[in-house]
């Protein structure tokens, strides 16, 4: 029985839905976490309606209380996650990433060069991907190899399609034509780099959301208090993407001075004036673009992670095709990619059901 055909006509509503969700019910900790379920299943207002309820959260309160709790299975208790942990995937991130940007970038824009490259990028997303949680009540023994911890497991179409996307956002700006090469190389090591700061703030996001969940008293409430997240996660991306754009820009000053007479101002002023303002902004469109994938696929939204990159990627191609300037490519195509992007994540990463 799906959503869409429940409650048909039944002189008690309720009972149809808690016999259908009964598992839910009698494993939930509070009606929130069953208005979550709820509405992962496709029920919505509507259905709350025919139940004779305003909302879910009024429809999970009753369910909550008609349903016995279901005493848990024993089993392995989930660990604590700690800072240690993220830290360490930043990490891990920013050095697969980085280095075959940088090698691309030295090495030159050839096919040989650009597919080696690639192979890691691609296999990033599914590499520093967090195991699956466990929990105590849910804990089922898992099959050989395919242990939670497993790289392996993680292996998913969805992981490597995010890949093959975030390896063309990378590896484009180094291989675009034209402009000052050598600012745009810059900028892309400086973007890599930043991949960590992407999966630090996406796993720093589920966190916040994770805890909103368990202190919110209703969807409502959960969807307010959640608003003005994803705005803090996505300016804290783009100021450390700023800050490294800046720095990257700063060491290209000393080591690869532009030719002709100097100019005054200082180191500062140097690293300030090599990138113009469309850089910069093309910039920005890069950071949007590596972070909201990373977002939603450490919200449960792999598919989509992978169709914003390899999108995103797309996107910046047909603009270079028609001979305009990597800068104004990435504004037009990957900037309407991005705002798609941040449109569909604003409405999905508010949804309590992101975060079960």
């Amino acid at each position: 029985m799906s959503g869409a055909t429940l409650l048909g006509g039944s002189a008690d509503p309720v009972r149809e839905v808690m016999a259908e969700h009964r598992e839910l019910c009698e494993r939930a900790v509070d009606p929130l976490e069953i208005a979550a379920g709820l509405e992962e299943a496709g029920l919505g207002r509507d259905a709350a309606a025919r139940c004779r309820h305003a909302d879910l959260f009024s429809l999970a309160e009753e369910l909550y209380a008609r349903v016995p709790r279901r005493p848990p299975v024993p089993g392995p208790v989930e660990r604590p996650r700690t800072g240690g942990a993220a830290a360490r995937a930043a990490l891990t991130a920013a050095a697969l990433a980085a280095p075959p940007c940088a090698g691309a970038a030295a090495l030159g824009p050839r096919w040989p060069v650009l597919l080696c490259a690639a192979v890691p990028l691609v296999l990033l997303p599914a590499l520093t991907a967090p195991p699956p949680a466990e929990r105590a009540e849910r804990a089922e023994p898992a099959p050989p190899g395919a242990g939670p911890g497993r790289p392996g497991a993680r292996l998913r179409p969805a992981a490597l399609g995010h890949g093959l996307g975030l390896a063309a956002l990378l590896l484009l700006p180094p291989a675009a034509p034209g402009g000052d090469r050598p600012a745009a190389v810059a900028l892309a090591v400086a973007a890599a780099v930043s991949v960590g700061a992407a999966e630090r703030t996406a796993r720093w996001y589920r966190q916040v959301g994770r805890g909103h969940l368990g202190a919110a008293g209703t969807l409502a409430g959960f969807r307010a208090r959640m608003r003005p997240v994803l705005p803090v996660a996505l300016a804290l991306h783009l100021a450390v993407l700023g800050v490294l754009s800046f720095a990257a820009l700063a060491v290209l000053a000393v080591v690869a001075p532009r030719p002709g007479p100097g100019h005054g101002g200082g180191l500062l002023h140097l690293a300030a004036e090599r990138a113009g303002p469309a850089q910069w902004a093309a910039q920005g469109v890069l950071g949007l673009l590596l972070v909201l994938p990373v977002l939603l696929a450490r919200c449960g939204r792999a598919t989509a992670a992978a169709a914003g990159a390899s999108s995103g990627a797309a996107a910046v191609l047909g603009p270079l095709a028609l001979g305009r300037s990597a800068p104004e490519a990435w504004l037009l195509g990957g900037g309407t990619v991005a705002v798609a992007l941040l449109a569909y994540a604003g409405v999905v990463l508010g949804r309590a059901c992101s975060y079960r």
